[in-house]
């Protein structure tokens, strides 16, 4: 049995396929996801889990060199973007309009639906590499 980090089968396989640029997806719970996407939901009812909570526990086992966001988020949910920024200082961030970003996930590798209930917490994240180049 694994003892620490991911234990979600679906979800930890998924981290350890990513190779280098390679594009995923955390959403809330009402994001639409396209089809063809590949989709982990691990939401259970709103708010659970949050955002947060699944984004800690994906950077952690994660390293991601890129960032794409809503630019509405500004707006709508300040916290979380200050969240998002202190998260991934040294990661490359976009802005972009909400819809533009539902286009976007059009080609991620797979999309991680929350049980977020808040305005704008989606996220394209781009992975980097996990040694020295």
């Amino acid at each position: 049995m694994k003892k620490r980090g991911i234990i979600n089968a679906q979800l930890a396989g998924l981290i350890a396929g990513l190779g280098h640029k390679d594009t995923f997806m955390i959403g809330d719970g009402g994001m639409p996801i396209p089809k063809g996407v590949e989709i982990v939901d691990l939401a259970l009812c709103g708010g659970v889990p949050t955002f947060r909570q699944v984004m800690d526990a994906i950077l952690d086992e994660a390293e991601i060199e890129q960032y794409t966001i809503a630019n509405e988020i500004e707006e709508k949910n300040p916290e979380l973007l200050t969240y998002i920024r202190e998260k991934l200082p040294s990661a490359e961030g976009n802005m972009v309009p909400h819809t533009e970003l539902k286009e976007m996930s059009r080609n991620v590798k797979f999309a991680v639906r929350t049980g977020e209930f808040t305005p704008y917490p989606n996220i394209i994240l781009r992975a980097g590499v996990a040694f020295p180049a």
